[in-house]
């Protein structure tokens, strides 16, 4: 199944899943269409939100202030916007890291 990426007016907007209070900070690969996320922060007072974000800026090679959490910030199944991306860009250079 492909993961949930959608346009967006500043760029593309990626749906995630979180898993906070893990092992080790990793980009999983796909769970239920979103890219499942594992951080080792616990899911309080945005701890985890704030690494989730971190960790997609590492992993997909982008500026600090091209990600931002868009939705869900007390849920599991999040939305980040991703700026300056078109979903195309995004889902190409997704699925490169995943293969």
């Amino acid at each position: 199944m492909p993961i949930t990426i959608t346009a967006h007016a500043e760029g593309a907007t990626l749906a995630v899943r979180a898993q906070p209070g893990a092992k080790r900070n990793a980009v999983l690969g796909e769970q239920a269409n979103a890219l499942k996320v594992a951080v080792t922060a616990p899911p309080e007072d945005g701890r985890a939100n704030a690494a989730i974000t971190e960790l997609l800026r590492e992993w997909l090679g982008v500026k600090r202030s091209q990600v931002e959490l868009m939705g869900g910030p007390t849920n599991r199944n999040k939305t980040f916007l991703i700026r300056g991306m078109t979903p195309e860009e995004l889902t190409a250079l997704i699925t490169s890291k995943l293969a």
